[in-house]
């Protein structure tokens, strides 16, 4: 791994465990084990470094959650399937992200100190939020849904019961809490079939 790569993996777990701002450059050095001329020859400052961490944690999100979804047929069953890794692949991976979800932590945090950041999170939980409504309607379209299920709603539904298993998880590390709220999240959805 080149020293570019060393900085946004270490920051990457750092962001997830202490947040954006708690981490200081001294913290990112450490971790990556690096000097200031080695951290600035490849960012000009902590907020461009933030914008590669997001970037990679997408990649890896992007990677891990939607796993074999194209091999699952059916936009239901790929839903399940996409909850599924989100739970197995993504939250549980304690050694990338060892304080939870990167996404909640530093929307939580950025939200008041730094808005232009967090909004840039914000693309990502819409852009998901799309994909999500995009399969739910195609669930419909399908018959696998119920033709009065709003789509919309149950969208929202969805995304909030994931964000919530992450706040869950990443305060509790309960592994059996994890998977209760993921499978009612799967149990609600199999039961709004026609």
């Amino acid at each position: 791994m080149d020293l570019k790569s060393r900085i946004i993996h270490e920051s990457l777990k750092l962001f997830s465990l202490k947040g954006f701002l708690s981490t200081s450059i001294h913290d990112i050095l450490k971790a990556s084990n690096t000097s200031k001329g080695g951290f600035y020859n490849h960012f000009e400052s902590k907020e461009a470094l933030f914008h590669e961490v997001l970037q990679d944690a997408q990649r890896i999100w992007r990677r891990r959650c939607l796993s074999g979804l194209d091999r699952v047929e059916g936009s239901i069953e790929k839903i399940k399937t996409l909850l599924r890794n989100y739970r197995d692949r993504y939250l549980r991976d304690t050694k990338s992200f060892p304080g939870g979800c990167i996404f909640v932590t530093l929307s939580v945090e950025l939200d008041d100190q730094r808005p232009h950041l967090s909004r840039e999170l914000n693309k990502g939980f819409e852009g998901f939020k799309r994909m999500l409504k995009g399969l739910l309607d195609q669930g419909k379209k399908e018959g696998d849904l119920d033709k009065r299920v709003d789509t919309e709603a149950l969208t929202e539904m969805i995304f909030s019961g994931m964000l919530g298993a992450s706040v869950i998880y990443g305060t509790e590390k309960n592994a059996r809490r994890l998977d209760q709220s993921i499978e009612a999240l799967i149990g609600y959805l199999e039961s709004l079939a026609p």
